[in-house]
């Protein structure tokens, strides 16, 4: 009773916090520019400061003639000399390094993104103002237990001794008591960077618990595939929950295994029944199910994951959907304050924004907006100035204003920038081959699950819808078909070059079964950041189709790519 009381005071003084997150909404501008120069006198001393004259800005015009929009590669040598240990490359004295945030960059290079005290502080709190309202919106939540995904933040370290990996694995094991006591999972299990056994231990964990609330998780996609291991593995899991055993334990290295023996000790012969009697009973064993108490899913929504959004009510039933936001490995960006959109706030708190319309991206002199200035409907590129070292950096990301709250504006996540191809000049997005798709699914009532579109050369550039799923050809022609009107509804640039010929007709192609998840172990099996790996629904690499079909093809058993 007493725990019960002391998370209702928390979380009432937390509210606090957002409700007066949305009244300064009303001066974000004002706080915009304080959040700008307060970075710039922080970091004045650094290299990169002195190089770029911080101490001689003086107005947002200085800035954005001292400072020019880059993107990573133009950070990479003041960043390398930071995993050297040289933090005054960057930082201003008293700057205290934790450690570098790992993601994929445009180039084969990774991307190590700082991630020093202040900017996880930031970070945090955005998760803090997330959460507040997602509890605030589902007070039973409190009365129940989260089940959170996540990756390991110490998954190799720099030659100057700083851990490298996800950002959500430090956010995990260093949450406060009172959030801890909400997780239903040990912090331990982030360190375990085999993405398929550790998806069996936090099951093999959780599913003892009936009383899981919020399940979270970066991409819809892996929900997908944790609810599939469930059924598959649901021999294993009811007999070890039985007995007081995990089948998976000698493939986990020493370290992790001997972390959790106090888990996997753990039985309830009750609970085996219970689980026993739901296959009995419905023949599979999902989430839906197993938590059948569970209010929120917390998942991306926006973007070319939103494919997946569809598929999950089979597994997980109808909780409502939360999604994360606009973050990434460089800094939270919007605040979702509603179930069912991907639709957020901007978290002006923290980082410096601007934003460039589309249209002006390759232009030499674009047109660059502060966030004040955006208009709802339109689409922008999002620049970001951060306490990570971060200035007028284009994270790639189009983002669409849907409308404001006070002054700070609304967004939502389209596509990313670098998803785009235009062999001919048609500029297909990825935003667009998700719509299409999605759409022709639902007017030809025939899915076909994880695809992707990707070019080809024959005597004219060609596209291919690739899946997994064998269709006869009647089904495939009309797909295709479908897709490709949908692609002309929605890109005229491609109706006219489709008209004209210069573009042939899209077609259909299956690769072999497992492809794709041997895709996804591949790109993250370097990071170990396999829950926020996303699925790729456009490659516009010339040999993507050659290279995909033929590795497949050659190892169909194993699915490796």
């Amino acid at each position: 009773m007493l725990d019960r009381t002391v998370k209702r005071a928390y979380l009432w003084l937390r509210t606090l916090e957002l409700k007066r997150f949305s009244e300064n909404a009303k001066r974000s501008p004002e706080i915009q520019h304080q959040v700008l120069f307060a970075k710039l006198r922080r970091h004045a001393n650094s290299r990169f400061g002195v190089d770029h004259g911080f101490s001689e800005i003086r107005s947002l015009e200085d800035f954005r003639r001292r400072v020019p929009i880059a993107n990573y590669e133009y950070y990479r040598p003041y960043i390398e000399q930071v995993k050297q240990g040289q933090i005054s490359a960057m930082f201003g004295p008293g700057t205290k390094l934790i450690m570098f945030a790992m993601t994929s960059g445009t180039t084969d290079k990774s991307k190590f993104i700082p991630v020093t005290q202040e900017s996880f502080e930031e970070y945090r709190h955005g998760w803090n103002l997330w959460g507040v309202g997602t509890y605030r919106d589902h007070p039973d939540l409190v009365n129940k237990k989260t089940l959170k995904l996540g990756s390991n933040w110490q998954q190799f370290f720099t030659e100057g001794g700083t851990p490298c990996g996800a950002i959500s694995g430090l956010v995990a094991e260093t949450a406060p008591w009172i959030a801890r006591s909400r997780f239903v999972l040990p912090s331990d299990v982030y360190k375990i960077n085999e993405s398929h056994w550790k998806h069996c231990v936090a099951l093999r964990i959780a599913m003892i618990n009936p009383h899981v609330g919020m399940i979270g998780t970066a991409n819809p996609s892996t929900l997908i595939e944790f609810a599939r291991l469930m059924n598959d593995q649901s021999e294993n899991f009811i007999r070890d929950i039985h007995d007081g055993t995990f089948f998976g334990a000698s493939s986990l290295p020493d370290a992790p295994r001997s972390a959790f023996q106090s888990y996997f000790k753990s039985h309830s012969r009750v609970r085996a029944k219970e689980l026993a009697k739901i296959v009995s009973e419905k023949g599979t064993l999902y989430p839906r199910d197993v938590w059948p108490h569970l209010s929120v899913l917390a998942v991306w929504q926006g973007g070319s994951v939103s494919v997946y959004i569809p598929k999950l009510e089979e597994y997980y039933g109808k909780p409502a959907l939360r999604d994360h936001g606009l973050n990434a490995s460089e800094g939270r960006m919007t605040i979702p304050l509603q179930d069912g959109t991907s639709e957020g706030v901007i978290e002006f708190n923290h980082h410096f924004y601007e934003f460039v319309p589309v249209a002006e991206i390759d232009s030499d002199k674009p047109i660059v907006l502060q966030s004040h200035e955006l208009e709802e409907g339109q689409d922008y590129y999002i620049l970001l100035t951060t306490s990570a070292g971060l200035y007028r950096y284009d994270i790639h990301d189009v983002v669409r204003c849907t409308g404001f709250l006070g002054k700070a504006p609304r967004l939502v996540f389209l596509n990313k920038g670098a998803h785009f191809s235009s062999i001919t000049g048609e500029k297909l997005s990825e935003f667009q081959i998700v719509t299409a798709v999605t759409q022709a699914q639902q007017q030809t009532q025939i899915d076909i699950g994880e695809f992707c579109i990707a070019p080809e050369m024959r005597d004219r550039p060609a596209y291919v819808l690739l899946t997994e799923i064998s269709l006869n050809p009647s089904d495939q022609q009309t797909l295709a078909r479908c897709v490709d009107e949908e692609l002309g509804r929605l890109n005229f640039e491609y109706a006219d070059k489709r008209l004209s010929g210069r573009i042939l007709p899209l077609t259909m192609r299956r690769v072999q079964p497992g492809t794709w998840i041997a895709l996804r172990q591949r790109k993250s099996a370097a990071r170990g950041n396999f829950e926020e790996y996303k699925h790729r629904c456009l490659v516009a690499e010339l040999g993507f189709i050659e290279r995909i079909t033929s590795t497949s093809q050659a190892n169909p058993s194993t699915g490796k790519v």
